[in-house]
């Protein structure tokens, strides 16, 4: 049985390889993936707070990952 990487799979797995780095970039790196799908992508994973995305300069965006997919704590494991 095959398992297929999604795309944030994709996208999460190029910013460990490359650390910081700016929106053009990752969406190079990925290149089975159209800009539009890792822009989706990364606005998800900003917005859940995975991603840090910050304005540079002319349009460009950097973007960091903040922490990995799967140390996220667990819902049922907070306090109320």
């Amino acid at each position: 049985m095959t398992q297929q990487t999604t795309a944030e799979d994709q996208v999460i797995e190029t910013m460990h390889c490359l650390g910081t780095c700016d929106l053009e970039d990752l969406t190079r790196r990925c290149s089975t993936l159209t800009w539009n799908q890792v822009f989706l992508v990364v606005d998800r994973l900003s917005r859940t707070g995975q991603v840090k995305l910050m304005y540079a300069k002319r349009g460009s965006y950097t973007l960091t990952l903040l922490r990995r997919q799967g140390s996220r704590p667990d819902r049922q494991s907070l306090p109320s």
